[in-house]
């Protein structure tokens, strides 16, 4: 019994981060670029709700745009696994001048 719950364990740990992609990636073939995007599109992230998404365009009005998608760890709620999570849907575009 005990190796069946092991196994049981091992499979959703698995798994689980490829569902939940699958439930919340975005749709389409482009990525969000981050120093354009709304609330609304950030939400569209794997992981990314309401109250990180709006942190997000906080974020960005009081300290301009991103330089890189890495820039996002210092958002409060981004963490390296939110990132990882994220990164395969995101981008940061040079602005046009």
């Amino acid at each position: 019994m005990g190796r069946l719950i092991t196994l049981a364990l091992a499979l959703a740990l698995i798994l689980t981060p490829g569902i939940l992609m699958a439930q919340k990636a975005p749709t389409g073939a482009t990525k969000v670029d981050i120093n354009t995007a709304s609330v609304k599109s950030l939400q569209a992230l794997p992981g990314i709700g309401p109250s990180i998404a709006q942190r997000i365009v906080d974020y960005r009005r009081a300290h301009g745009p991103f330089k890189s998608v890495e820039d996002l760890k210092k958002v409060k709620g981004i963490g390296e696994k939110k990132l990882e999570a994220i990164k395969p849907f995101v981008e940061v575009k040079t602005p046009k001048h």
